[in-house]
């Protein structure tokens, strides 16, 4: 079993995020339902940085669902756009922003980003020198 989404948001690092877009900036607020109560996060983003705290403040986005589809979120089960479509996450605000909760999650253990995989898969095919000019001009290798 993964985090929690609390566990992950009390830990949340507040160092750069290079996975965020620099020129993002916004904040974002997480309603999470769970036995008749909400909690509110507060999550401040700028300069690739996330600032968490706990607060009911006014947020350019806010995101309301359980605190199992929060949890799904974190674990990576669960794009939140996904989430929109299947009525398990509403929001209000900002929809640019929806997009940036998959980037703060850390998704599944040990996943990578794509491209980190496709760089990894070209270093491990490199092309010596003289097959390349062959392969450039549509020839066979």
């Amino acid at each position: 079993m993964g985090a929690t989404a609390e566990q992950y948001l009390r830990q949340l690092d507040t160092g750069r995020r290079p996975d965020l877009p620099e020129t993002t900036a916004g904040t974002l607020r997480l309603d999470v339902r769970d036995d008749g109560s909400t909690d509110h996060w507060y999550l401040t983003i700028a300069d690739q940085h996330v600032r968490v705290t706990r607060s009911a403040e006014d947020a350019e986005l806010v995101v309301r669902a359980d605190r199992a589809v929060f949890d799904r979120m974190v674990r990576g089960e669960l794009h939140p756009g996904a989430g929109l479509l299947r009525n398990e996450v509403t929001v209000q605000g900002n929809m640019q922003l929806l997009m940036l909760l998959r980037r703060i999650f850390s998704g599944p253990e040990g996943a990578r980003h794509p491209r980190e995989l496709g760089r990894a898969a070209l270093a491990g095919r490199a092309v010596p020198a003289g097959r390349a000019a062959t392969t450039a001009r549509g020839g066979r290798p």
